[in-house]
C-alpha cells in the first residue's frame, strides 16, 4: 500500500491530478473539500456544522475532519492505496494523520506538493468559477483560502520535508508534464 498527500494552494490542480494518479496507481482519493461538499449537499448532522464552517469560510475543526477521513479509509480496508487531498493543512493535522495510519499499520509515504504562484491561482480559479459555479470560488472566500494556504497551510511542507518525503513539482504547464513528473517522483522510491 502506497500513501500520497497531494498538496497546493486553492486552483493549484490538485483535482486534476489526483484524477490522473487514481487511473495509474488505482488509489482511492479522499478529497476532504469532495467529503464536506458530499455531507453539506446530503444534509447529514455533519454536513450541517461543516457548511455553516465553510460558509464563514473558516476552515474545518481537527476533529472532524480527521473523523471523515477516518470514516472513509474504514470504507475501504482493501485499498491499493489512499491520496489525501486537502489534508493536512497545519503541521498538528500531520502529526494526527501520521499516528492515524501508523495505528493502522501504514503510514504517509510521499508528499506532492505543487507549486503554483498566488497570480496563476487567482488565474485558474476565475475560470473555474465561469464552469462549476462553486460558491467557495466566490471572491471573499476565496481570499480566506489563499490567505489560509500562503500564510499558514504552506508551513507543513517543512514538517515532511525534514522527513524526507517532500517532493515540490512546478504546477505550471501542461496537465500531462506535471502528471509525469508527480508518476517520477512517486515510483522514485
Amino acid at each position: 500500500m502506497i500513501n500520497v498527500v497531494i498538496f497546493g494552494p486553492p486552483g493549484a490542480g490538485k483535482g486534476t491530478q489526483s484524477d490522473k494518479l487514481i487511473q495509474k496507481y488505482g488509489f482511492v482519493h479522499i478529497s476532504t473539500g469532495d467529503l464536506f461538499r458530499w455531507h453539506t449537499k446530503n444534509e447529514t448532522a455533519l454536513g450541517k456544522r461543516v457548511k455553516e464552517i465553510m460558509n464563514s469560510g473558516a476552515l474545518v475543526p481537527d476533529e472532524i475532519t480527521i473523523a471523515m477521513l477516518k470514516e472513509e479509509l474504514d470504507k475501504n480496508p482493501k485499498a491499493a492505496g489512499f491520496l489525501f487531498d486537502g489534508f493536512p493543512r497545519t503541521v498538528p493535522q500531520a502529526e494526527a494523520l501520521d499516528k492515524f495510519m501508523k495505528e493502522n499499520g501504514s503510514a504517509i509515504h510521499h508528499v506532492i506538493a505543487l507549486d503554483v504562484t498566488e497570480e496563476e491561482v487567482r488565474s485558474r480559479i476565475a475560470k473555474r468559477r465561469t464552469i462549476e459555479n462553486r460558491a467557495d470560488d466566490e471572491d471573499e472566500k476565496l481570499n480566506k483560502r489563499i490567505m489560509e494556504y500562503f500564510g499558514k497551510t504552506i508551513h507543513v511542507l517543512p514538517y515532511y520535508e525534514k522527513q524526507n518525503r517532500l517532493k515540490t513539482i512546478n504546477g505550471i504547464g501542461s496537465v500531462e508534464k506535471i502528471s509525469g513528473e508527480i508518476a517520477q517522483a512517486l515510483d522514485a522510491k
